[in-house]
């Protein structure tokens, strides 16, 4: 755990280690996220677009679940009209 001083002008610096775990430099946007009676420092992605991708590939494929959806739909309607 680590303490730090808020300067009189509401700064507080960030220490080392956690600079270099998180990969925050200089220029590095933060957002300053409120749980309750927490602040928290969330470091912003440089691309957010790049930093999502991926983010959904280990779960089920909404493709594949369209697809059947439609297939169903399709044989639906064939039948309606038989």
């Amino acid at each position: 755990m680590y303490t730090m001083t808020v300067s009189t002008k509401g700064w507080v610096v960030i220490p080392k280690v956690l600079r270099d775990k998180y990969k925050i430099k200089e220029g590095t946007q933060v957002q300053v996220v409120e749980y309750g009676e927490v602040l928290a420092l969330v470091p912003l992605p440089e691309d957010p677009i790049i930093a999502l991708q991926g983010m959904l590939a280990e779960g089920p494929s909404l493709t594949a679940d369209l697809l059947a959806e439609r297939a169903r739909e399709k044989a639906l309607e064939e039948a309606r009209h038989e």
